[in-house]
C-alpha cells in the first residue's frame, strides 16, 4: 500500500470538508454532518472489505463496484430505506465530483461511480397541518411569561415564514425590519438570502420580545434561558410541548409526528390554498427548484376536491332526473323460466 496514495485521499477528504463544502458551496453544518456520516460509513465498509484499517484505504479502492456494494450493504445490513440510500449516494456523488476536480488521473474511475443510478423510491406525501390546527398550537403558550412569549413568537415566526430550523436559529435582530414594510432577511441553504414579509402580528410579537430583559442586547433573536441561541433540539422540544397540549382537543393530531419542518410544510400548503402561484411559493420557501415546491400540490387533498368540483361545474354536467330503470315482473318471469 502506497503511503502517498493514502495521504492523497486524506488530503482530498480534508479539502472537501474544510474548503469546498463550507467556503465554496456554503453548506450548512447539518449538510456537512450528513456528508461526514456517509463517507465515514463508506470508508469503514471499504476497510472491512479490504481487511485493512481505515487509514490504509486508497483512492484506487473507491471504484464503482465497491460503491455499488456499499449502497446495497446499507440497505440490507443497516435496514436503510431506498430514500436514505439515495441520500447517502448523493453525499458520495458530491465527494466524487470534488475528486474529479482535483484528481484527473483517476477521472474515469470517478466518472463510473457518478454513473451509478439512484434507486426508485416511493415518495411519501408531506405531512402538514391545516391552518386551524396550527392556530391552536400557536395559541397554547402562556404569553404572560417571558418563556411563553418567546415560544409564541417563535411558533408564529416559523409558520409566517415557512422557515427552516437553521434559518430561525440564525436570525438576528439586524435581519429584522419591524415597521412598514415589515420584513426579515433569512439565510438558507448555501447561504442564499431571501427577504420575506412579516404579518403585523409577527412583527408586534418580535417587537415586544426585543424589549424583554436579557434579549435586547443580544445578537440572535431566539434565545434559551442561558442567553444562548436555541438549538434544533430546543425548537423541536418547544413545538412538541405545545402540539402535545392540544391533542386532547384535536385527537387527530396524535397520529401525526409534528416537527418544525411540518410547520414549513403547513406554510406551503396554506399559501397554495390561498391561490398563491407555485413559483412565488418556491421563492418564499427558498427552494432551488419549482419541482420541490410542486410536491405540496400532490399532498393537498382539499385542493384536489375543490379542483374536482370546479371541473364538474365547468363541464356543465348535471345529474339525470330520470327515474332508474327497473325490470317489469313479466320480464323477470321470462328470465326465471330460462
Amino acid at each position: 500500500m502506497s503511503k502517498a496514495a493514502s495521504r492523497t485521499l486524506f488530503a482530498l477528504v480534508e479539502s472537501f470538508f474544510t474548503e469546498y463544502l463550507p467556503c465554496q458551496r456554503g453548506a450548512s453544518v447539518h449538510t456537512v454532518r450528513a456528508y461526514r456520516d456517509a463517507l465515514k460509513l463508506l470508508f469503514e465498509f471499504v476497510a472491512q472489505r479490504k481487511r485493512r484499517n481505515v487509514a490504509s484505504v486508497e483512492l484506487s479502492d473507491l471504484d464503482a463496484d465497491t460503491i455499488g456494494r456499499f449502497l446495497d450493504h446499507i440497505e440490507a445490513a443497516r435496514s436503510n430505506s431506498a430514500a436514505t440510500r439515495n441520500c447517502r449516494r448523493s453525499a458520495i456523488r458530491g465527494f466524487f465530483k470534488h475528486l474529479i476536480r482535483n484528481d484527473l488521473t483517476h477521472s474515469q474511475q470517478y466518472t463510473r461511480v457518478l454513473a451509478i443510478p439512484s434507486k426508485k423510491a416511493r415518495q411519501r406525501p408531506a405531512t402538514y397541518l391545516e391552518a386551524d390546527d396550527v392556530r391552536a398550537i400557536i395559541g397554547k403558550p402562556d404569553r404572560r411569561t417571558a418563556d411563553g412569549w418567546r415560544d409564541y413568537t417563535l411558533l408564529l415566526f416559523l409558520y409566517n415564514c415557512g422557515a427552516r430550523v437553521n434559518e430561525a436559529i440564525d436570525v438576528c435582530w439586524s435581519d429584522l425590519h419591524l415597521t412598514a414594510p415589515r420584513q426579515v432577511r433569512l439565510r438558507g441553504k448555501g447561504q442564499k438570502e431571501r427577504l420575506l414579509p412579516l404579518w403585523r402580528e409577527t412583527a408586534d410579537a418580535l417587537h415586544r420580545l426585543s424589549g424583554m430583559a436579557g434579549t435586547h442586547d443580544q445578537q440572535h433573536v431566539f434565545l434559551n434561558r442561558r442567553g444562548q441561541p436555541l438549538t434544533r433540539d430546543g425548537i423541536d422540544y418547544i413545538l412538541h410541548k405545545y402540539a402535545s397540549a392540544v391533542v386532547s382537543e384535536r385527537p387527530a393530531l396524535s397520529r401525526k409526528k409534528i416537527t418544525p419542518h411540518v410547520l414549513r410544510h403547513s406554510c406551503a400548503v396554506a399559501l397554495l390554498q390561498s391561490g398563491t402561484d407555485v413559483t412565488v411559493i418556491r421563492d418564499y420557501l427558498g427552494h432551488a427548484s419549482v419541482a420541490t415546491t410542486g410536491r405540496y400540490i400532490t399532498t393537498n387533498l382539499q385542493m384536489k376536491r375543490e379542483a374536482m368540483q370546479a371541473f364538474w361545474h365547468h363541464a356543465g354536467l348535471e345529474r339525470s332526473s330520470a327515474k332508474p330503470w327497473k325490470p317489469k315482473p313479466d320480464l323477470l318471469a321470462f328470465l326465471q323460466s330460462l
